[in-house]
């Protein structure tokens, strides 16, 4: 079994950053890929970045690209994505889910077997 925990979120203005993290624990292994995925109101959850724990293989979604960056603590199970320059429409709440498989980083939802609970976060103008 597997748990991921997020934090980080919060209400932040138009063009401030925010770091969200997630702790992994149980079996967790370092050929795992985490990763995270966002829910706006009224939209379908979608694909923002991820990472393997063990390794530098990235993928990250052309919306955010250049402004949020994921990162990896591989010896906390911890995966982390650095927000910067936040707009309007990052506001959402972000799932952090891992990939058990091992195999390239994906980037769909039913890749990913297991799911935080969710962490808002709220840009305003």
């Amino acid at each position: 079994q597997v748990q991921l925990v997020e934090s980080g979120g919060g209400l932040v203005q138009a063009g401030d950053s925010l770091r969200l993290s997630c702790e992994g624990s149980g079996r967790i292994f370092p050929s795992c890929v985490m990763g995270w995925f966002r829910q706006a109101p009224g939209k379908e959850r979608e694909f923002v970045a991820a990472i393997r724990l063990s390794g530098s293989n990235t993928a990250i979604a052309d919306s955010v690209k250049g402004r949020f960056t994921i990162s990896r603590d591989n010896a906390k199970s911890t995966v982390y994505l650095q927000m910067n320059s936040l707009k309007l429409e990052d506001t959402a709440v972000y799932y952090c889910a891992v990939d058990v498989t091992f195999g390239p980083v994906r980037v769909g939802e039913k890749e990913y077997d297991y799911w935080g609970q969710g962490t808002q976060v709220t840009v305003s103008s």
